[in-house]
């Protein structure tokens, strides 16, 4: 693969002195130079297309399926011990119920990408292309060697993504993803991204991230990147996030676990929608979850996010999410700490908070859920932020605002008899990463 000329390195010093004059619309690029300009394009055609104008549909169609997950829980209680009993699929919730229970999931990897539910839904990743098997940890920004994950996914054709052994890969710069339809898949191998930089999703769609350790994560400097085969991009030094979505449409995050990262575990911003983040494991951090980066930045309205069956664990201080506009729907998680707040927004985002279970620490002055960050009641009380079938224990509380009818209008009914909050220790037993091994359920 080419290197870039000696042309291009002069010129790294210069731009990088210009670091503080660039909008941070830019997303950490330096140059935002024809390539740049061209995939922000097709990224805003991208987000009007994964739009969904109707998302009480995307509710309902996710309710259907919880809905009957939580019907047969509550009709063989004895039935599901029976099965840890004796080592069949232990698969609890309806984005498992899909794939898991198949012991030759090694085999069918791509019966993965039928799977995904919420905003997400329809993301395939890299079902119709090739399987890459990553055999390499080693990481070289310029001019990536073949069999590394950053060769992986600068390619220009859809790429199922796996690994060949256990590993330990420490990026060296951000691994920037702007190509499209890419799976990286962690199933059957203990990989970690740890000890260096993230992994950034760019202008990209159509993109699964799956069964990986992410975890201390540092910023790094920044400088020259190669994002695609035929491209390579300066950028500025990257903010230290476990996982950043920028313009980025049709992503499903499932079964991570995730923790000490610099800045936040996952940031979804600039025009980002159509999102899933599903089944993982969060623990050990700050600023958790932040979705919209900027109270001016409109385009948020269309970003629509689906937070399902994860696990918020220990040491978790905020944002989890905080919303800035669009449309979230907070589902069937289970919140066992937090230190500041859980929920929280601004710029009038729309929060359904839906059968998760919320279990407050002992500080009295911290048992709220939610909280509008810095803006006064009669600006928040008309945001849309519904509370239905959660459950709250040690004194924690919602505070909701809003339509007080629209419980209805996103069919919260359907999961409501199945008692969803109190059933939630069930449906995420098995979030973060999973053991799983050939010719067993995963």
């Amino acid at each position: 693969m080419a290197i870039p000329s000696n042309n291009s390195f002069s010129l790294l010093g210069f731009f990088l002195s210009f670091v503080a004059i660039i909008p941070s619309l830019q997303a950490h690029i330096a140059v935002h130079d024809d390539y740049w300009r061209e995939q922000e394009l097709q990224a805003k055609e991208n987000l009007d297309k994964a739009y969904n104008p109707h998302p009480e549909e995307v509710i309902n169609h996710y309710n259907e399926h919880a809905a009957r997950i939580l019907m047969g829980f509550n009709s063989t209680r004895r039935g599901l011990k029976g099965k840890k009993k004796t080592g069949l699929c232990q698969a609890t919730n309806p984005i498992d119920q899909c794939w898991r229970c198949d012991k030759n999931w090694a085999k069918n990897r791509k019966r993965l990408a039928d799977c995904a539910l919420g905003f997400g839904r329809g993301t395939t990743g890299g079902k119709d292309g090739e399987f890459y098997v990553v055999t390499d940890p080693s990481d070289n920004v310029l001019d990536p060697k073949p069999g590394t994950l950053r060769y992986a996914v600068i390619q220009n054709r859809p790429l199922w993504i796996t690994f060949g052994r256990p590993m330990i890969i420490r990026l060296k710069q951000e691994l920037v993803i702007s190509t499209n339809d890419k799976t990286i898949d962690g199933r059957g191998a203990r990989v970690h991204i740890a000890y260096g930089a993230g992994i950034t999703i760019h202008f990209a769609r159509n993109i699964i991230i799956h069964d990986l350790r992410i975890h201390d994560i540092v910023s790094s400097n920044g400088g020259m990147i190669r994002d695609a085969e035929d491209h390579c991009g300066i950028r500025t030094e990257s903010d230290g996030d476990g996982i950043s979505l920028f313009g980025a449409t049709n992503v499903w995050i499932d079964h991570l676990s995730m923790y000490r990262c610099f800045d936040g575990l996952i940031d979804v911003i600039q025009g980002s929608t159509a999102v899933t983040i599903s089944n993982c494991h969060f623990t050990d951090h700050n600023d958790v979850m932040l979705f919209g980066a900027s109270d001016s930045y409109v385009e948020d309205e269309k970003m629509q996010i689906t937070v399902a069956l994860n696990r918020f664990g220990k040491g978790l201080v905020e944002r989890m999410p905080r919303c800035r506009f669009g449309f979230i729907h907070v589902v069937n998680n289970d919140y066992t700490h937090w230190i500041m707040y859980a929920i929280g927004g601004s710029s009038h985002p729309t929060i359904i908070s839906q059968g998760n279970r919320f279990r407050a620490t002992s500080d009295r002055i911290t048992k709220e859920v939610t909280v509008r960050n810095n803006v006064a009641p009669q600006v928040w009380k008309s945001w849309d932020w519904v509370s239905v079938g959660d459950e709250f224990l040690n004194g924690a509380f919602f505070t909701p605002s809003g339509d007080p009818n629209a419980r209805k209008k996103f069919g919260a009914d359907q999961m409501l008899p199945f008692h969803p909050g109190r059933m939630v220790p069930i449906l995420t037993a098995h979030s973060g990463v999973l053991e799983c091994k050939s010719g067993k359920p995963c």
